[in-house]
């Protein structure tokens, strides 16, 4: 889809189809500005909210095949969004090719794959059998959090996955998310783990958009000052461009709010010391 993506966190990006239900809604809900409802405006299709997707040929799914090979001959990992115009765990998507998906995640070692879901009740009932008691290695999984409410309903659901990475797309950020409090559930009660130990990393970033909604310095930075706390690779992309002059101006944000972590590789953990790009 794009070789070369202008997402921030990600290398490039995958859409094994195009569509989608819009889920979370409401003042603050992440999908009332949908920016893939509103670029597949842009191009004539009404994919969104109507059970119609948008599906590719054999040109189309041979790109991360490319991508695989050359990040094989480099010897670097690259990292593939997949899917910023869908969810891979819609119920209502073609399963068909949700099942090329699975197969082409296999045939790419050498890709670190980023599925992002609103959706993450209904991961472990549409993995392949094989991938339940543990997912490939070079698949990160993420849930999109933007308020509190789903912090608490959706980050117990994320930990119970067994996923090699996890990670949290606090895009766009509603207001100001807490992790104090909240703990692992453990079979030893002598264990006490924050959700923040367990994750992998967070992102967090502003809504763009002519209709965008504020976030504000404050919220981004409890988060940020939370995830040093406990270790946990934080990733600013962007603030709103509502209330924020340089939205997108990386170097015109506050000292303590210029930080883009990565974790290492799908294929370690968060033990691991992050990447800085500070």
């Amino acid at each position: 889809m794009a070789e070369n993506s202008a997402i921030e966190w990600t290398d490039a990006t995958f859409n094994p189809w195009w569509g989608c239900t819009r889920i979370s809604v409401g003042p603050k809900g992440a999908c009332v500005n949908c920016y893939a409802d509103t670029w597949a405006h842009r191009l004539g299709m009404e994919l969104w909210d109507n059970g119609k997707y948008r599906t590719f040929g054999a040109k189309h799914w041979a790109e991360p095949l490319a991508w695989n090979k050359a990040a094989a001959l480099a010897g670097v990992r690259k990292r593939v969004f997949c899917a910023s115009m869908a969810d891979v765990f819609d119920k209502d998507a073609p399963a068909e090719e949700r099942q090329r998906l699975w197969r082409l995640i296999e045939a790419t070692p050498h890709l670190d794959w980023l599925l992002l879901t609103k959706r993450p009740g209904n991961v472990l009932r549409m993995l392949p059998l094989f991938w339940q008691a543990a997912m490939p290695r070079n698949v990160w999984l993420g849930i999109s959090v933007v308020t509190q409410e789903e912090a608490d309903r959706d980050i117990p659901k994320l930990l119970e996955i067994p996923a090699a990475v996890r990670f949290l797309s606090c895009e766009p950020l509603m207001e100001e998310i807490t992790f104090e409090g909240r703990w692992v559930e453990h079979a030893n009660p002598a264990i006490h783990e924050n959700w923040l130990e367990a994750l992998d990393w967070v992102i967090v970033g502003g809504e763009s958009g002519r209709r965008a909604r504020p976030m504000l310095e404050q919220w981004a930075r409890s988060i940020r000052r939370q995830c040093a706390a406990f270790g946990t690779p934080f990733f600013f992309k962007q603030g709103s461009q509502s209330n924020w002059p340089n939205f997108k101006d990386f170097s015109a944000f506050s000292s303590d709010l210029q930080v883009r972590e990565w974790p290492r590789s799908a294929l370690t953990s968060k033990s691991t010391e992050a990447e800085s790009h500070t």
